[in-house]
């Protein structure tokens, strides 16, 4: 368990809740990614809001995706 290798972790402010679990997320840099929820976050039922800071996984093939790992 834990991070996979090669994956960017950065923090950004839920802009918008999607269906099935997506959400539009402005990071830090002003860039706005589309990102699901991770396994664990899912399982546990955690709930995620506009407004809310969270931190998302991406990986540097795909820069406009990522994963919510984290609510802060």
């Amino acid at each position: 368990m834990g991070k996979t290798v090669g994956t960017i972790e950065i923090s950004g402010v839920v802009t918008q809740a999607l269906p099935n679990t997506m959400f539009r997320v402005e990071l830090e840099d002003k860039r706005i990614v589309l990102a699901t929820l991770t396994g664990r976050l899912r399982r546990n039922f955690i709930r995620i809001f506009p407004g809310d800071r969270v931190k998302v996984e991406m990986t540097p093939y795909d820069e406009e995706r990522g994963r919510i790992s984290y609510k802060f």
